[in-house]
């Protein structure tokens, strides 16, 4: 089966600790609904900073990507459907999702 990242890009925040609280729980079944396909369920990212290529060094990022999820699929359809089905998407976010590409043995 081949594997997938889910990347989470942009989002609206709860506007209070009752909403927060209800959209992780939608998530919360989204990923127990999609069983032994989670690879890794989600890594939350924050504190972005980037390194240029002169080595310079600043805080923040050029992208909003703020977490990921791996999963195993069938083809990219099926991750697509999967991503489709993702409750983040109801709260104005969007989803890259990719395949991973198998690298040849060393």
């Amino acid at each position: 089966m081949k594997q997938f990242v889910i990347v989470y890009l942009g989002g609206s925040q709860p506007s209070n600790p009752e909403e927060a609280n209800q959209h992780f729980e939608k998530y919360m079944q989204w990923l127990t609904s999609l069983g032994e396909s989670v690879v890794i369920p989600t890594i939350p990212l924050k504190d972005t900073t980037t390194v240029s290529s002169d080595g310079t060094i600043s805080e923040g990022g050029s992208s909003a990507m703020s977490g990921f999820t791996i999963i195993k699929a069938e083809s990219m359809e099926a991750a697509l459907s999967v991503a489709q089905a993702c409750p983040f998407l109801e709260i104005g976010g969007s989803l890259e999702v990719s395949e991973f590409m198998q690298m040849p043995a060393q």
